[in-house]
């Protein structure tokens, strides 16, 4: 493949009934020299015009618009990306509102690659554009041929990922050997995913059944106000009860927890539940951000071993950067398993991709297939609990004195 270096610039078609947000995009994309504006458009129906003559890369698609709104176009380009050898991708913009909050979120389970927050109380225009730009480039170059290449390049050179931070291992150890051997019959679920996530949620979750014994905690990266949505919306459709997490609330088998957006999500000690098992809970805190982000992927999957030990399954799903690597080797080395999306089914293939890349992933699977392995593995870890229940209670293998 070629290096992102000799790649054309990735062309990118604006659409926003705004003309002052347009004017604000074309500045964002024009900031990046791998970039530049193939066209605009002020509506979803003039968008799926331009889109066959155009021909662009990318789209910044409005979630609010007048004559055909952005869930509805985006609903459109879907269908014909069916037909397309390789679909377009969309980043959909939206403004931190409850509205548009809730129709992004039905945005990104609907097909869109991402979403950026459009920016509010900026002192000026540079510093609004500069503001955008940090959020919004690095997920077109990552959405477009610029990220492919760089992810092609990183698949050689394992060693490029960024070293762990500090407090969570000492030093950047060389990528251990791919080991598909698994580890300790899991008590709960961890799940770590960025860009592309609400998609592949949609997908995994629901097929998890009401009978599954297991509780899963999930880290997505998004803003608070997000993360409340896609709980909701996941609630609606999953067997298993699905909410954003709270802070000191006991974890409980057979339910889903969502961390919320700007807050870490941590496991702590066990409490005493009445008329219940000694549960985990839920610690909540705003401590400094882990790899850019809050939540992080890292600081679950640590927290999470210092309680559970060896009975952890992670999975890491579809996202940018390498958030969940840290943890991902904590657990492996603590005796947990773990689990990659595939390249083929990522939207982005960047915090599997450094798990696989690292020789963590016990299995990398296809999205389809990472709800049954789940289901396998829950089994299996239930089955050898009762079994070892019955083999003490009969006395088989016991010493006695």
């Amino acid at each position: 493949m070629a290096s992102s270096a000799s790649l054309r610039p990735a062309r990118i078609l604006v659409v926003d009934d705004s003309a002052v947000m347009r004017a604000l995009l074309r500045s964002v994309v024009s900031s990046d020299a791998r970039l530049e504006v193939a066209g605009t458009a002020a509506d979803g129906a003039s968008a799926l015009r331009a889109i066959d003559s155009l021909r662009p890369d990318l789209i910044l698609l409005d979630v609010e618009m007048p004559i055909m709104d952005g869930l509805s176009t985006l609903r459109q380009i879907r269908t014909r990306n069916a037909a397309r050898a390789t679909p377009i991708p969309v980043i959909m913009c939206s403004g931190l509102t409850q509205r548009g909050a809730k129709v992004t979120i039905e945005a990104l389970a609907s097909g869109a690659s991402d979403y950026v927050a459009k920016p509010a109380g900026q002192p000026s225009r540079e510093a609004a554009v500069q503001a955008l730009a940090q959020d919004l480039v690095p997920k077109i170059l990552a959405l477009t041929a610029h990220g492919a290449a760089s992810h092609e390049s990183a698949r050689v050179r394992p060693s490029a990922f960024p070293p762990t931070p500090q407090h969570a291992n000492a030093s950047f150890t060389p990528p251990i050997p791919h080991q598909p051997a698994f580890g300790s019959p899991p008590a709960a679920i961890l799940i770590g995913v960025s860009t592309g996530g609400p998609a592949a949620l949609d997908l995994l979750l629901p097929a998890l059944p009401a009978t599954f014994p297991l509780p899963v905690l999930i880290v997505q990266h998004m803003p608070e106000l997000f993360t409340k949505h896609l709980a909701e919306r996941l609630d609606s459709r999953c067997p298993l009860r699905v909410r954003e997490a709270s802070d000191g609330e006991p974890i409980r088998p057979g339910n889903i927890y969502i961390a919320r957006g700007d807050w870490h999500m941590e496991v702590t000690a066990h409490i005493a539940i009445p008329d219940h098992h000694s549960l985990p809970t839920l610690r909540l805190t705003r401590e400094t951000p882990e790899n850019h982000c809050r939540p992080a992927v890292d600081v679950l999957f640590r927290t999470a071993v210092a309680v559970y030990g060896s009975r952890l399954l992670g999975v890491i799903l579809t996202g940018m950067g390498h958030d969940g690597l840290a943890g991902s080797r904590i657990l492996r080395e603590h005796g947990g398993t773990i689990l990659a999306q595939d390249q083929p089914t990522s939207a982005v293939w960047g915090m599997p991709g450094a798990v696989s890349h690292a020789g963590l992933a016990n299995r990398i699977l296809p999205l389809n297939a990472i709800a049954p392995e789940i289901l396998r593995l829950a089994v299996r870890g239930q089955r050898e609990a009762h079994e070892h229940q019955d083999s003490g209670a009969s006395g088989i293998g016991c010493v006695t004195q």
